[in-house]
């Protein structure tokens, strides 16, 4: 008789133990000998997260079964939480598993657990089989001796902020893919309107687009519906709107702008919703050390004239919620506007103090150098790639700093000359960073000092290594007339 399959469900309900090889790996690694590590979490468990069951592990001689098996479902998860607190764990940790780790940390949460959760990349079992009962007995131990660092999430009030700020990024990406279908329909009608148009998004281009749809084919009543702040001309315009008109071809850019219609009106549910949550927020309090030197001409100028949506910012005044929140105005940085701060706010919230120094935030935001030293020399240079949402928008305000006519810009440029683009780019994102934890918990105010005074320390650099050199060969440097 065939042995019947059973599900994940039936099996944790009939209450199936371990086999045996699962047991007599349980038993091994209960019975290692002691690594003589001093015991940081005496009362700590390890779960190894899954998408259909959950292994549980606890020190020896708190249950008679130590590691056990769980489903995933809820009444699964507050019977973890149960048998947890009988066994008397105070601390459980866990991986970073996909989305699988959230129902069970905020499960565990509620019933007075304290949970970490770690990068897998730092829990990486010696060489040998791995499996998921040695995996959660593997973290219980590692968690034990203090070997685990957890990692960091933002407070309770932050997570709708930056639930909604996550979805609304992805809107304005699927947006952003509807204009370039909008484009290659175009271009298959050889309808050349993105050659005359630098963004065919716009208003300009998004007004003929629909009135093409529309049925309008006349290229010279197209070309009058341009925006008069438009830099092409209604003759050049005319010229791109000259193509062949095929019906199957502008069904699927009616599709397209459909498709960015849609897109558009989640943004703005998207909106109302982070307008609500950033409202319940409260105002901090930072003691603001003004600067010495007086603001510079444009940073006033940027102080002074109103804000008002721009692209792809929220419809209502989010720079001045965010410094309501923050007590401070961080968009007088130069490159940091206010998606770039509000970006920051979704994914850390508002206090900086989980980083002690700003050595220990660039380091966080993988803007900082890794480096691999022994002996006192440095081995090898260590890239990272992973992902971290603050470091990126930290490089996007960056790359805006190529052409801006201020300090920053200048140590920008002169960053690039010597290092290349990408270095230049991770420079000047570790600078801004630096900035913005500054101005965040220190009230520290930027003021622009101008290209002129980065040209005049720079001048000062290269004539103070001038006068070394030459002292170091016996010799001294005379000016000029």
């Amino acid at each position: 008789m065939a042995k019947v399959k059973l599900s994940v469900f039936d099996r944790l309900r009939l209450g199936a133990r371990l086999n045996r090889k699962e047991r007599r790996d349980v038993e091994q690694r209960l019975s290692a000998a002691d690594p003589g590590l001093e015991i940081v979490n005496r009362d700590a468990a390890g779960i190894d997260v899954g998408n259909e069951s959950h292994f549980v592990a606890v020190p020896r001689g708190r249950d008679a079964q130590p590691v056990r098996e769980f489903g995933s479902w809820t009444a699964a998860l507050v019977e973890i939480a149960q048998w947890l607190t009988r066994c008397g764990i105070r601390t459980v940790v866990m991986q970073s598993t996909g989305v699988y780790w959230i129902a069970v940390r905020d499960v565990l949460q509620k019933h007075g657990l304290e949970v970490n959760l770690v990068d897998a990349r730092g829990t990486k079992n010696v060489p040998g089989r791995k499996s998921d009962v040695q995996e959660c007995q593997w973290l219980m131990r590692l968690h034990t001796y203090g070997l685990l660092r957890a990692c960091f999430l933002p407070a309770p009030e932050i997570h709708g902020i930056r639930t909604v700020w996550r979805l609304r990024d992805q809107h304005i990406k699927d947006a952003g893919r509807c204009i370039q279908h909008m484009q290659k329909s175009l271009i298959a009608m050889n309808v050349q309107l993105h050659n005359a148009l630098s963004d065919i998004g716009g208003t300009s281009g998004q007004a003929i687009i629909r009135a093409l749809l529309a049925g309008q084919r006349d290229p010279k009543t197209l070309a009058a519906l341009r925006d008069r702040r438009c830099m092409a001309s209604e003759e050049e315009i005319v010229h791109s709107l000259q193509g062949v008109w095929k019906p199957d071809v502008l069904f699927e850019l009616q599709q397209a702008v459909d498709a960015y219609d849609f897109y558009r009106q989640q943004m703005a549910k998207c909106d109302e919703q982070l307008k609500q949550h950033m409202a319940l927020l409260p105002a901090r309090r930072v003691e603001t050390l003004v600067s010495s030197a007086e603001p510079s001409p444009t940073d006033m100028s940027k102080k002074s004239r109103s804000r008002k949506p721009q692209g792809n910012e929220p419809a209502f005044d989010l720079g001045a919620e965010l410094e309501r929140i923050l007590s401070v105005n961080a968009t007088t940085i130069d490159g940091i506007n206010v998606m770039t701060v509000q970006t920051v706010l979704a994914e850390v919230g508002p206090d900086l103090s989980a980083w002690k120094t700003e050595a220990h935030w660039s380091s966080w935001l993988n803007l900082a150098p890794k480096r691999d030293v022994s002996g006192g020399r440095v081995i090898r240079h260590v890239r990272e790639h992973r992902t971290n949402r603050v470091g990126n928008a930290f490089r996007m305000a960056a790359q805006a700093l190529l052409r801006s006519h201020s300090y920053l810009g200048a140590r920008c440029r002169y960053l690039r000359a010597k290092l290349g683009g990408q270095k230049a780019v991770k420079a000047m994102a570790r600078v801004l960073a630096c900035l913005y934890y500054r101005l965040v918990t220190k009230g520290q105010r930027w003021v622009d000092q101008g290209i002129e005074e980065f040209n005049r320390r720079s001048e000062q650099r290269e004539l103070v290594l001038l006068q070394r050199k030459a002292h170091k060969h016996g010799m001294q440097l005379v000016p000029t007339a």
